[in-house]
């Protein structure tokens, strides 16, 4: 054996040994220590060793089997059809390899395909007899599972008897057990009271709830089960395509994913890949992917299995939305409210679709229960829009020479201390006003797109304009001049003139953009809204008692308590003075007495409207007593659909709440 070959040799065992401790981890022990995008790299990267070197394949490798062994808890299950793994692609070359390979296989010109959705969970197969649930096993290692009868019983999406089962029927459903988002939240909540191990991600506490060996716990957890196919089938006449067996499996009383669609060459998967991925930040559960199968299920047959996959499908991974990564820095940041917020200093990595260098680690009781240090390996997290986050430290990475992180208690910028919210959660900065850093955001927000909108203030600008003594609150902003703001650097004459004439527009506003952009703890816009529909106008809500104030829609008492703790500082009602004085307006509201069209009515708004902007909506609405939310339920009365409607389109349409276009908005509203 020469030297190259005997190098391989080493990685090889060494990539087996780590894959294997990391199956152990994740599907015996339910603590996975690495994300997926890291597992997915071991994998590939022994797969390219025994490609290029077949003749070093081991029997044992991971490649040649699908997860690991049973648990020695649960009492094995041999499945009658192995239960396969997918092929993964990372690109689009790699599903144009897939589609093409079809086509020159089948010998065809075209191929119709259905895009399911990539759950992210654990697979199961539940084994009905005469129409009767008599078996749930796990995955195990696609030959071997897990018997977990007991538990997947205790599934509510799971019958216990099929609806319109034949007679002498053996029908084996395969699907995936999931934990939505809320449902995550609110075990790990019950974790923290119990004083318990908390669960890193939705799929792991979905493994961790399906295999615990008492039941009862089992049942208590919010688990959820998807069907995506049929395994052995007796009894039962098959369909002629992927998509009828979905519809017969949902027919028989089990749940099928709504987001699956039936899509035809190449451009059809793609776009199908970039629907979901759209779609990804709103589902109620996660996915990692889109899985793509031949639609034809005697093109299926003829495609045939390689060792461990099918030919005819193929998992279409997404972006990973976690990575691993350095911490190279802790620091701390000072919000307009004083909030502090840990932030860690990553060594720059690419995860959710971009480069990330930063992530929040929320407060000291995170970086406590972490114990989140300077230099150790993290795993950090970014779904969709969300903030990144550092969610777990790989402690055997640690160095040997990592020191604790201490919190400070003292301001970084203002030296003021730090002092702890009664609940002993949330950090802050005691100087107020006396801050700087509180002030620039102060100002950052009272600029911002949905407060005061004034077009130009940007971030760096205010930084520039506190630094240097130009503005010390937000009623400053009206005396500035082009002359003064030409002493900033990069500041040329059109870009001032054009400052100035934001800043004039910015003085006629409304009284609900006015009360959020005051940067009252808590008051977000439609609290803000709810305030000034109630009200009136700003003389009432500033004189307005905590009695007063919780008789306001959706206000409760914590919410009063900060209205009349804002409006009691002086300093707060000086800055609101010379903000009147600066010109600051806004037109009378017209309190309108709810009718039956309006109150109790339950509103959300998507898209672009062309008769007015979505802000001036919602504050009709209000004022006629609606309720606007920004998410859509099944508690949703309209969904008010302009131009260009996102997401919550769809989601209203799953769940057949009323949608209404801005023509019928109109109409609705009438003379309002």
């Amino acid at each position: 054996m020469n030297d190259v070959d005997k190098h391989s040799l080493e990685e090889m065992n060494r990539l087996i040994e780590e894959i294997e401790r990391h199956n152990y981890l994740y599907y015996v022990k339910d603590s996975p220590q690495i994300p997926d995008a890291e597992y997915d790299r071991l994998l590939r990267n022994l797969e390219a060793i025994e490609n290029a070197h077949p003749e070093l394949v081991r029997d044992d490798s991971p490649t040649r089997r699908v997860g690991a062994r049973a648990d020695e808890g649960f009492n094995e299950v041999e499945h009658e059809l192995p239960m396969l793994s997918l092929a993964n692609a990372f690109d689009k070359d790699e599903v144009r390899e897939f589609h093409e390979r079809i086509l020159r296989r089948l010998e065809v010109d075209q191929v119709e395909y259905v895009a399911e959705p990539k759950l992210d969970g654990l697979a199961i197969s539940l084994l009905y007899e005469n129409g009767k649930l008599t078996r749930g096993a796990t995955r195990g290692d696609g030959r071997r599972g897990e018997d977990v009868t007991a538990n997947a019983r205790s599934i509510r999406s799971v019958p216990l008897r099929l609806r319109n089962a034949p007679s002498s029927s053996k029908i084996e459903i395969r699907g995936e057990v999931l934990m939505t988002r809320k449902g995550f939240a609110r075990l790990n909540a019950q974790q923290d009271e119990a004083g318990a191990k908390r669960y890193v991600n939705p799929r792991n506490a979905a493994a961790g709830s399906l295999r615990q060996l008492d039941p009862a716990i089992s049942a208590a957890r919010p688990l959820e089960f998807f069907a995506y196919g049929l395994g052995l089938s007796e009894g039962f006449d098959l369909p002629a395509t992927h998509a009828e067996v979905l519809d017969a499996i949902a027919d028989l009383g089990l749940r099928a994913n709504p987001e699956r669609q039936m899509v035809s060459g190449f451009d059809g998967l793609i776009s199908a890949y970039k629907r979901l991925l759209s779609l990804r930040p709103n589902l109620p559960y996660d996915i990692d992917g889109v899985v793509y199968k031949v639609n034809d299920l005697q093109l299926q047959q003829r495609m045939g299995f390689v060792s461990r996959a099918p030919r005819w499908a193929l998992a279409h991974k997404f972006p990973a939305e976690e990575e691993i990564t350095t911490v190279e820095a802790i620091d701390v940041q000072v919000g307009r409210t004083g909030a502090i917020t840990p932030v860690a200093r990553l060594s720059p990595v690419f995860v959710g679709g971009v480069t990330v260098s930063n992530a929040t680690l929320h407060n000291h009781q995170e970086i406590t229960r972490l114990d989140v240090r300077v230099g150790d390996s993290v795993v950090v997290r970014r779904a969709g829009d969300v903030i990144p986050e550092v969610v777990s430290v790989l402690h055997d990475r640690r160095p040997d020479t990592s020191v604790a992180y201490v919190f400070p208690v003292r301001c970084p910028v203002c030296n003021s201390d730090i002092v702890l919210d009664e609940g002993g959660v949330i950090a802050r900065c005691s100087g107020g006003l006396f801050c700087i850093a509180q002030v620039r955001e102060s100002i950052k927000h009272f600029a911002s797109r949905r407060a005061m909108d004034i077009e130009g203030l940007g971030s760096k600008l205010v930084e520039q304009l506190v630094d240097n003594q130009l503005i010390s609150n937000v009623a400053d902003i009206y005396t500035l001049s082009a002359e003064r703001l030409l002493t900033l650097d990069r500041m040329g004459e059109k870009s001032a003139d054009n400052l100035i004439k934001s800043i004039q527009r910015s003085r006629s506003t409304t009284l609900p953009r006015f009360l959020f952009a005051l940067g009252i703890p808590q008051i977000g816009e439609t609290t803000a809204a709810a305030l000034a529909t109630h009200f009136g106008d700003l003389d009432a809500i500033m004189i307005a008692d905590e009695d007063a104030l919780v008789n306001v829609q959706d206000i409760g008492p914590i919410v009063a308590h900060n209205v009349v703790e804002f409006f009691a500082q002086q300093h707060n009602r000086d800055v609101i003075g010379g903000l009147i004085e600066a010109g600051i307006n806004w037109p009378s509201i017209e309190r309108v007495p709810a009718d039956a069209r309006f109150k109790d009515k339950t509103f959300v708004l998507t898209g672009s409207l062309s008769g007015m902007s979505r802000t001036e909506a919602r504050e009709m609405l209000m004022t006629l007593g609606a309720k606007v939310t920004s998410s859509v339920s099944s508690k949703t009365d309209y969904v008010v659909a302009g131009s260009d409607p996102g997401s919550k389109l769809d989601k209203a349409e799953r769940l057949g709440v009323q949608v209404i276009d801005e023509a019928e908005f109109n109409e609705l509203i009438g003379g309002n």
